[in-house]
């Protein structure tokens, strides 16, 4: 079965992590719009791709052998002290490194990739950085007052309501290898993550979202488990759907997957989902948070077996991946 995985951070990583244990096929396509910490650093310094979601994502497609774990800690590893490496982890070096030498991310990121014994890929969303923009309200003395924001820091620790998001350039071209990735996959995941700056901008990518809309894959929305501080908080499991189905109305899925915890009007969701389903699509709830009091994540069985679930019917490759969660958890 090929996967792909569209998103960013933390939350494409526990997809990532999921999608391992059903299949070795798995494509990561990561945002590039990070302009904050280490990434934001290299960005601006040397007008490299951000490479912490790519670092990220890299990571979590290691080999589970010794050498891909040890590379994996050594590529997560971030140095201390007060100098100029502080704060920069070894793989964002490392990316940006190979970046500058062959002069071509995807070349790079499959560099790194083969040191650590990837099963699978990471690719860029796009080939060249983009920056995010939002229109904000609550941010004046107006309340329903709108004002524009940039930067993907700034979004995710706004203390206003963002309304939509941007991409600059306004229409950039996604990989040509991840639109390749898209058309060739059995089953595609959007989320979970930050919404507007992880989530959303690969639907604002022209050929992307065309690729999206188009490809014969099954689709899965995975749904975040509580709402984010800044970008999304106070929103609901709909109000996270309703967003999605407006930056792409074209836009149809087969199957929403939430935890069952996180939903406390399950038949309010499933009326919020028709905005994005297919016909025969459905919501799937199911247990898949972690039992992790302090920060809410995603278990990555528990997914797993969730995704098992959504594609059993689907036909004989999702039977065998719903096979593979059985045998590898």
């Amino acid at each position: 079965m090929r996967a792909v995985a569209l998103g960013g951070g933390h939350g494409l990583h526990a997809t990532l992590s999921a999608l391992r244990l059903l299949t070795d096929h798995v494509t990561a396509v990561v945002t590039v719009g990070d302009d904050g910490g280490s990434s934001g650093r290299l960005r601006r310094e040397l007008g490299v791709l951000p490479p912490g979601d790519l670092r990220m994502a890299l990571a979590a497609l290691a080999a589970p052998d010794d050498g891909g774990r040890r590379w994996a800690s050594v590529v997560q590893h971030r140095f201390g002290g007060t100098g100029a490496l502080a704060g920069h982890a070894v793989g964002n070096l490392l990316i940006a490194g190979l970046i500058e030498v062959l002069h071509d991310p995807v070349a790079a990121l499959d560099e790194v990739g083969a040191l650590l014994g990837l099963r699978g890929r990471v690719l860029p969303m796009s080939c060249d950085p983009l920056d995010i923009e939002a229109d904000v309200s609550g941010l004046g003395d107006t309340p329903d007052e709108e004002y524009r924001i940039r930067g993907q820091v700034a979004v995710a620790s706004t203390p206003g309501r963002v309304r939509r998001v941007h991409l600059r350039p306004e229409r950039p071209s996604a990989c040509p290898e991840v639109l390749e990735a898209v058309h060739a996959a059995d089953v595609l995941l959007l989320g979970p993550g930050s919404w507007f700056s992880s989530v959303i901008p690969h639907l604002l990518v022209p050929d992307l979202r065309e690729a999206l809309v188009t490809t014969r894959a099954r689709k899965v929305v995975v749904l975040n488990l509580v709402p984010e501080p800044g970008e999304t908080a106070g929103f609901s499991p709909e109000q996270h759907l309703a967003v999605l189905s407006e930056h792409a109305p074209e836009l149809r899925v087969d199957a929403v997957i939430a935890d069952e915890a996180a939903v406390p009007l399950p038949d309010r969701l499933g009326r919020a989902a028709r905005a994005v389903l297919s016909p025969g699509g459905r919501v799937h709830t199911a247990p898949v948070a972690a039992a992790d009091p302090v920060v809410p994540r995603h278990d990555p069985v528990a997914l797993a077996r969730a995704i098992g679930a959504v594609l059993a019917g689907s036909g004989p490759r999702a039977a065998v991946a719903a096979d593979a969660v059985a045998e590898r958890t």
